[in-house]
């Protein structure tokens, strides 16, 4: 996967702590928010180009275009970070053929049907079920907010 420095999930994809800590830390050139609905929403699609910094290059794509352009090596050069809403989404771009060997889970909500694995991770049982999916494919996933954080191992979780 050329091009591709980091990969979140985050359910508020691009905000604050992205823009303001992820970016930097990464020294990326692109974002890029993978998810299907909001690539189909003009208005979400507007909101998130306006939070992104104007020196870096925002994508907001769906999953099939994504995994195409990454698979075809259009990010080659680039420093790209991807930003999903879910794991379900991850296992989706792996069934798309590409090849993810690390996660970071920065930010799942907390609501009442979701079961609480940190302060910022919060799970449904299905998503609960996608994490042990990728794990299972051997996908090492850890829980860190910003970078200056203490990464947490998500084995340790559930």
């Amino acid at each position: 996967m050329k091009g591709i420095v980091h990969i979140r999930i985050d359910d508020r994809l691009l905000h604050g702590q992205v823009v303001a800590f992820w970016s930097n830390s990464l020294q990326i050139s692109r974002v890029m928010v993978i998810n299907d609905e909001v690539a189909n929403d003009e208005l979400q699609k507007t909101f998130l180009r306006m939070v992104a910094p104007a020196n870096i290059r925002t994508s907001i794509l769906t999953k099939e275009i994504a995994a195409k352009n990454i698979l075809n090596d259009k990010y080659l050069g680039q420093k790209v970070m991807i930003i999903v809403k879910n794991p379900k989404d991850v296992l989706d771009l792996m069934d798309l053929g590409l090849d993810i060997k690390e996660v970071n889970a920065g930010g799942m909500r907390f609501n009442d049907t979701r079961k609480r694995l940190t302060k910022a991770i919060s799970v449904t049982p299905e998503e609960e079920q996608a994490f042990v999916k990728m794990m299972d494919k051997g996908i090492k996933i850890n829980v860190q907010m910003v970078p200056k954080d203490t990464s947490v191992d998500f084995k340790t979780l559930i």
